[in-house]
């Protein structure tokens, strides 16, 4: 570890206006939790910061739409995000929230201390205001065109269809999401971070003092510092989130940009008295876990707040992973394309490791990467079951059936049990070297390798054939292959920390310390557990469940984004009236014999009772609608079908997909009563 006496790590906040998904998981949560399980095997001091974003447009306009407070929407999905969160493994020292009372004091401090030191800058500009309500809006509460791809719902700060990043201003036809109203542009005051003034030192400590930062990283903090740095807002007028601590800022609050980092420091101070000597001794070595969405903000924003209040470390690393995408498209949360983390818990029961281990196993660690549910089948059945589980029930269940469970005396070793138990250090120091480095997806592989290695050395011995002849040699064979499994017990747990959890149980023995593991591990003579299978297969079923799911949201979401068919040409009054429609009520439906989509159905019209054809029995069963209501067209000339007089037609409206609905009534009517 070097100069460094301890460990501050800290996890980009998720987003309290919705639960976490498989793409936050990849980017973030699990590669930071497989580094500080592993930090803490090798006894280092270390402290594991996560909590939830409360503030922010998102939350305040997910609170409008569903008619509640702020509040109640970040309290309902913090409670969903951390219990998943634990669920899941993620072994946070705290989880903590940035609408605590510690951390609204904590920002309020820290904004008051750069404002007093004269860090900020001040400008007056134009923003689009609200005149129905009353109030300044921010970017995302403004919707338009976009400029440069016509999407008709850009937002005011980021168009997502083409992901061009704008102004409000740049939008065409602009207006509120709160109202529909055009807003109109007025004078604000804001407080800006001349993040310009930093922009020397931070190409000095960035570009030269930090190259061995991920090459995605580095790029991308270059790419910014080559165009320059403009002043960034840090308040903003909203009435939601801290308020800005001075009197001539009376109904504004800190940019949610500038409280939320805060919140790392706020979640060290709840966790403990002593929180400064993690954010203020130059012997804390802080790492920042974060998606790539956050670089600029982890590392020229915060930087350059921490900087500019004087008395904070700055980060040491910022392993920030690319995107992860789900069956081949972008994930998202609008359009709930998405493995969301507490369904996912609901679905596969205690098979958390499954999905940290093919996540880790496919991480986007260089390159934006893509989650399949036939990959994560695959993964589980071909290399989890077929590979480590089949070791270690081998291994077991052998030493069960021939030496009753307790572990054999070796005796002497062949050349090639040598070469094996050389293998061993040889592949824990590759690990090592991998997770010193960030590069999880490969330190993973080299996990799998012993477990490799150990189901080879099983196959190419064969003990249950050896035994026959020579005893001495399998108990040599089990003992090497014990210790292997007590290696892995240690080696895949900051990976798959429940499954090692699982596989000292079976062998019986308490967590072997990192610098513990090699060859030795259980003394000869240890009595070991009953062997269980340490995973199962995951059927097909299970698999195709999730993939309709999916499809299922991709056919909602064509059909939410389906473009309506343009007005036909103006009728006139006289033209409309000449249509008798009327409420009726379907008392008879059957299949019409040697067709897929009719039904004949007979309506009482409280004209008549009438029969009539319609092409719906794709969509309707005959016996689910006998005595529904229906809007039916009683003036339309009877026409012939498949040998069947129809008199008269019966209104629907189709869905983009080609699914149809009924159109009728709201409550019940009298059959016979006229739509007009």
């Amino acid at each position: 570890m070097g100069k460094f006496k301890r460990n501050l790590i800290t996890t980009a906040l998720p987003y309290a206006n919705g639960p976490v998904h498989i793409g936050h998981l990849a980017g973030v949560y699990v590669p930071a939790d497989i580094y500080v399980r592993y930090l803490r095997q090798k006894g280092e001091e270390v402290v594991f910061i996560g909590g939830s974003d409360e503030h922010g447009v998102p939350i305040t306009i997910k609170a409008q739409k569903e008619g509640v407070t702020p509040q109640d929407i970040v309290d309902r999905y913090h409670k969903i995000i951390k219990d998943s969160f634990k669920e899941f493994g993620i072994s946070f020292d705290i989880y903590s929230r940035t609408s605590s009372k510690t951390h609204h004091e904590l920002s309020s401090a820290f904004f008051k201390k750069l404002y007093d030191d004269h860090k900020f800058i001040e400008k007056t500009t134009m923003q689009f205001y609200d005149e129905k309500a009353g109030q300044f809006l921010a970017d995302r509460y403004i919707i338009g065109k976009c400029p440069i791809c016509g999407n008709e719902h850009a937002y005011g700060d980021q168009c997502e269809a083409c992901g061009t990043s704008l102004n409000a201003t740049d939008l065409i036809n602009p207006v509120s999401a709160i109202t529909g109203n055009t807003p109109e542009l007025r004078e604000t005051k804001h407080w800006y971070l001349p993040l310009d003034q930093y922009e020397d030192w931070l190409k000095q400590w960035i570009l030269e003092e930090h190259k061995e930062w991920k090459p995605n990283v580095y790029g991308q903090c270059k790419s910014w510092l080559d165009n320059g740095l403009q002043p960034r807002a840090v308040t903003r007028d909203l009435d939601w989130g801290v308020p800005v601590p001075i009197d001539e800022a009376k109904g504004k609050v800190l940019y949610v940009w500038f409280d939320a980092p805060i919140g790392y420091i706020s979640a060290t101070k709840d966790l403990t008295p002593e929180w400064e000597k993690y954010w203020k001794d130059p012997e804390t070595r802080m790492i920042h876990f974060i998606g790539k969405d956050n670089i600029v903000f982890h590392c020229i924003i915060f930087p350059a707040m921490l900087k500019a209040e004087g008395s904070y470390i700055l980060p040491d690393n910022v392993p920030a992973n690319e995107f992860l995408n789900l069956e081949g498209d972008k994930i998202s949360t609008s359009r709930n394309w998405a493995v969301w983390l507490h369904e996912y818990l609901r679905d596969f029961e205690g098979k958390q490791d499954v999905l940290r281990y093919v996540l880790t196993a496919n991480a986007p660690e260089t390159k934006d990467n893509d989650f399949t549910w036939k990959d994560f089948q695959a993964r589980n059945n071909n290399e989890l079951v077929a590979i480590y589980g089949n070791f270690i029930n081998r291994t077991l269940v052998l030493t069960h059936k021939y030496f009753n469970g307790i572990v054999p005396q070796r005796g002497e070793l062949t050349d090639y049990d040598k070469e094996v138990l050389a293998e061993i250090p040889a592949i824990i120091e590759r690990v090592e070297k991998q997770l010193d480095n960030f590069h999880f997806r490969d330190a993973l592989k080299e996990c799998m390798n012993l477990a490799r290695l150990g189901n080879k050395y099983l196959a190419d011995t064969e003990p249950w054939k050896v035994i026959k002849t020579d005893e001495a040699r399998v108990r040599t064979i089990l003992n090497i292959c014990l210790q292997i499994a007590a290696d892995l017990s240690t080696l895949t747990e900051p990976f798959i920390p429940f499954s090692a959890a699982k596989l000292r149980g079976f062998l019986n023995i308490e967590p072997v310390a990192w610098a513990a593991m090699g060859d030795n591990v259980i003394p000869a003579g240890h009595t070991i557990n009953e062997a269980g299978l340490l995973f199962e297969k995951i059927d097909d079923a299970q698999i195709q469940k999730q993939i309709d799911r999916l499809l299922e949201t991709k056919k909602a979401n064509e059909i939410a984004n389906a473009k309506v068919a343009p007005a036909k040409a103006n009728i006139t009054f006289d033209d409309f009236a000449k249509m008798d429609i009327r409420a009726g009520r379907i008392i008879a439906a059957e299949k019409v014999a040697k067709t897929k989509k009719l039904l004949k159905l007979t309506i009482d019209t409280g004209i008549d009772t009438r029969t009539v054809v319609s092409g719906i029995a794709e969509y309707y069963s005959p016996e689910d609608i006998i005595g529904q209501q229906v809007s039916i067209l009683v003036n339309l000339e009877p026409k012939q079908l498949k040998g069947i007089e129809s008199q008269g037609m019966i209104l629907m409206a189709e869905n983009a997909d080609g699914s149809l609905a009924f159109v009728r009534p709201d409550k019940d009517v009298k059959p016979g009563a006229e739509i007009k």
